[in-house]
């Protein structure tokens, strides 16, 4: 693997699968099933292996063993055994089931982690019902079969990995193979999109896309077709239109990642048809590439065929020549190159749905970090499939964009001036705030930082002692009781019939009722800071004082009493999480701004696409006629832009185009710069049939009126600025009142309800 430190979304998720293991076995259940939600990218390989080490360490009295299986055809256990291998560097010892336990070994040992091929051990002789491999058969020696049973008869817990379990792990004979044979003490199932209902699993770790991209890990979006308007129906012509579109779109992205200096070739992956044509098409392929002096034999092609592998040593490493790699589907799932950003896939007799699994090898990020050029952010494929179906995505719904939208010829060039910078802020607090929560509370109670001389926990304790802080003995009942009375808002997640109708009460809570009451502690004094991205840093803050300052050990009960004391003690925890979320918020306007000056790009001389692709789930198709793009495909999230375009469109005789400005954070969208070096884009450019340009942004009565007067006097600016340069531009803040839109001009904003004068009709 690439990664050797866990990004901090990663070491949040690790965390959580800890805690939540934790919380499982706990309970006496005869199945516990633990869901990991991550996306194609993210390294859920990665985050599982460093969990194992940990859990290793956790769990110790419980004696655990782990069985990785990996689902799909061909050797991807055996990717994922050299993965695992390559992070654990030694310990716990990993093995592939059919090279160490032939019939030798007795039992799977504490620690272990046996890596296991799903679709190898499944299969079984449809007339007789015998098992197939040789693993599961019963003979003289000891069989998989009977390795569980005698692991199991040792007390070793096993607990069992799904990779990918979306796929083929839900089927008769994986469940026979899940629930009866290796009948685990927990299972993790793990996929970018799991397959199980919410009745099907006790506990759930799920990671957001947008963690991923904000780490630089994935790509933006993908893109499909781009520049290609129409696929003709003749195969040839066809099939050679996406190639040399890939061709070229590759020789760019080369050109451009040499311009910034990054030490990456592009690869493109070309997916033969699993049909007999696939071998026509290779020849197709093959011939064509020869053309451009792409061949196996200089270093630029290379094969991934079960009966043919050329040049595949080398092929993930970032420099490497391959500039082309021929696939079926081998590598559809597991693989790992991050170069790959360019995927042809031809027309087959079954129908292709593109969804992330099949752009899957194309996600990731070659040095997993976003780059200044926004192009080299995104993947793209290219398609001779007449129809492309794109399925609607829950996770991740709008990263796939297969509609291809042109610009109408009655553009002329406009040339504006547009700010965008690469988003630097989501809200959340960061690892920065590691050393702010340090310093709070050593100052409340007056302990030294970074003293660790002789004694020095016990002389901490004294001092937290001296603040009136309640400690308490490390050993941690099933069911905890809070000795502080909370006021009820700490418990909103609770049931009612865990709670009494009092304000306040004493409770007596599982641990599961202690994480969630915790959580909600930090919640309630973040201060405006995201709670979804901000939560886990907080946690993690938390722990490391308590750990650093009070020698308490994360590993055994030290997170429940960590939680536990700051809950009994939640007058004082409570203002000091909240003080010290306070004194962050400097450092945090700090990080921004140094961010800002590595990520603003200007562009002046800003034009409209020539052609744009849209997700068509999340943007829907409409018949106006002004719409700049043709089709005309818009995301319409309130009622005012819907009003404000029907306007337009029963104003020809005024308006001779208009566009709706993207809603995306991207440097294709226009966007002006206010506040705090933020990107402001206007909701939409009108082209008046006087020549004028109009720019408006189209709000709700009395909503968010402090966001407003940044917007809108840093519009107003931007207009006289480039008027004075010779623009023909105008426009502001558009509200409807009643029938009728107001617009206004004014440098200085004045909210409707408050001046009503300041707004005119708009025509």
């Amino acid at each position: 693997m690439a990664l050797k430190e866990l990004k901090t979304y990663q070491e949040n998720a690790v965390d959580e699968l800890l805690l939540k293991t934790k919380l499982l076995f706990k309970k006496d259940l005869d199945k516990r099933t633990l869901v990991f939600q991550a996306p194609t990218g993210s390294g859920k390989t990665f985050m599982l292996a460093r969990y194992i080490e940990q859990a290793i360490e956790e769990f110790e009295e419980h004696d655990v063993c782990f069985v990785w299986v990996s689902i799909g055809k061909g050797n991807l256990h055996v990717q994922s055994q050299h993965a695992l291998t390559d992070v654990f560097q030694g310990f716990p010892n990993c093995h592939l089931l059919e090279e160490e336990f032939f019939g030798s070994r007795k039992t799977i040992e504490k620690n272990e982690v046996v890596v296991v091929n799903w679709e190898k051990l499944r299969t079984k002789d449809r007339q007789t019902g015998e098992w197939k491999n040789i693993l599961m058969k019963d003979k003289e020696t000891t069989n998989f079969r009977e390795l569980l049973q005698n692991t199991r008869d040792e007390n070793i817990k096993i607990i069992l990995v799904i990779d990918e379990s979306h796929t083929n792990a839900d089927s008769a004979r994986a469940l026979e193979l899940r629930d009866k044979i290796v009948a685990p003490f927990l299972t993790i199932e793990m996929s970018a999109t799991p397959a199980l209902n919410e009745s099907e699993f006790q506990e759930k770790v799920y990671v957001d896309p947008n963690d991923v991209i904000k780490e630089g890990m994935i790509k933006k979006e993908i893109i499909i077709n781009e520049n290609i308007d129409k696929i003709e129906d003749d195969e040839i012509s066809s099939q050679e239109l996406v190639l040399i579109s890939a061709y070229l779109k590759r020789l760019e992205l080369k050109n451009e990642f040499d311009k910034a200096h990054i030490e990456v070739n592009p690869l493109v992956l070309i997916q033969l048809p699993t049909s007999d044509a696939g071998a026509d098409k290779k020849e197709f392929i093959e011939t064509f590439l020869a053309e451009k002096n792409i061949t196996s034999e200089n270093g630029k092609l290379a094969v991934w065929l079960s009966e043919e592998k050329i040049n595949i040593e080398i092929l993930e490493n970032n420099s490497s020549e391959v500039e082309f790699l021929i696939f079926k589907q081998a590598i559809d799932t597991g693989w790992d190159c991050p170069r790959a950003q360019i995927l042809v896939r031809f027309r087959e007799i079954r129908s292709i749905t593109f969804e992330i699994q099949t752009i899957g090898r194309i996600l990731r990020m070659p040095e997993a970090r976003h780059y200044r050029n926004d192009n080299l952010n995104k993947g793209y494929v290219f398609t001779n499939l007449k129809s492309i179906d794109v399925k609607k995505e829950t996770y991740n719904p709008n990263i796939i964009k297969s509609v291809y939208c042109k610009r109408k010829d009655i553009y002329k060039p406009i040339k504006l001036r547009s700010y965008y910078r690469n988003r630097i802020d989501y809200g959340d607090i960061t690892a920065s705030f590691y050393k702010i929560l340090e310093s709070t509370f050593c100052n409340y109670f007056e302990i030294e930082l970074d003293n660790f001389q002789l004694g020095i926990f016990e002389i901490n304790k004294e001092k937290l002692a001296e603040k009136n802080v309640v400690l308490m003995n490390l050993e941690i009942p099933d069911e905890i009781i809070l000795n502080k009375t909370l006021d009820t808002k700490y418990f909103e997640h609770l049931s009612d019939e865990k709670i009494s109708s009092i304000k306040n009460f004493q409770a007596h809570l599982s641990q599961d009722d202690l994480f969630h009451t915790f959580e909600y502690l930090i919640k309630i004094n973040l201060n405006g800071f995201a709670p979804k991205r901000s939560l886990s840093i907080v946690k993690q803050a938390i722990y490391r004082w308590f750990k650093k300052y009070l020698n308490v050990n994360l590993l055994d009960n030290g997170i429940i009493y960590i939680q536990t004391v700051c809950l009994n003690n939640i007058d004082i925890f409570s203002k000091l999480i909240d003080k010290a979320i306070i004194a962050y918020k400097p450092v945090k306007e700090k990080e921004k701004l140094e961010k800002i000056e590595e990520t603003e790009v200007w562009d002046p001389e800003w034009e409209i696409s020539e052609n744009r692709n849209f997700n068509p789930h999340t943007y829907k198709r409409f018949e106006y006629k002004l719409s700049l793009y043709d089709p005309c495909y818009l995301n319409i999230d309130s009622n005012i832009e819907k009003d404000f375009i029907e306007h337009l469109e029963s104003n020809k005789d005024k308006f001779e185009w208009w566009w709706q400005n993207g809603n995306e954070h991207m440097a294709l969208n226009f966007g002006i710069k206010y506040g705090n070096d933020s990107t402001f884009q206007p909701d939409f450019i009108v082209k008046y049939k006087d020549g004028k340009i109009g720019i408006f942004d189209t709000k709700a009565v009395g909503d968010r009126e402090a966001e407003n007067t940044l917007k809108a006097e840093a519009l107003q600016k931007y207009i006289a600025e480039e008027n004075r340069k010779g623009q023909n531009l105008f426009g502001g803040l558009v509200i409807k009142s009643g029938d009728h839109f107001r617009i206004t001009y004014e440098q200085r904003y004045q909210p409707f309800k408050l001046n009503e004068k300041a707004w005119d009709y708009f025509g």
